[in-house]
């Protein structure tokens, strides 16, 4: 069956550094756009970052500058590296199959002092 399983996630401290995974089998992971998305507490799921089946990102405005997004396609997996991160990217961070239904099931960001 599908599976995404995202990992990486933790406590850092403001400015600090984190990478996420997201690992995704029982697809053909090539022909999908996949995406990073997350949810703080009280607040709904919101879109991070996207990546299509030909590398091409796209960010929301509150990561420019501040997070990349990357696939490889050999590995199946796409990953979320945060840079500079602030409290207010504490989340849970979800990965997706875009325009799909499938998504993971999630890793808690924590930026705290």
């Amino acid at each position: 069956q599908v599976q995404l399983v995202e990992s990486g996630g933790g406590l850092v401290q403001p400015g600090g550094s984190l990478r996420l995974s997201c690992a995704v089998s029982g697809v053909d992971f090539s022909i999908f756009h996949m995406g990073w998305y997350r949810q703080a507490p009280g607040k709904q799921r919101g879109v991070v970052a996207t990546i299509t089946t030909d590398s091409e990102p796209a960010y929301a405005d509150f990561v420019k500058g501040r997070f990349t997004i990357s696939r490889d396609n050999a590995k199946s997996t796409v990953s979320l590296q945060m840079n500079d991160l602030k409290p207010e990217d504490t989340a849970v961070y979800y990965c997706k199959l875009d325009n799909s239904a499938y998504w993971g099931k999630g890793t808690l960001v924590a930026v705290s002092s």
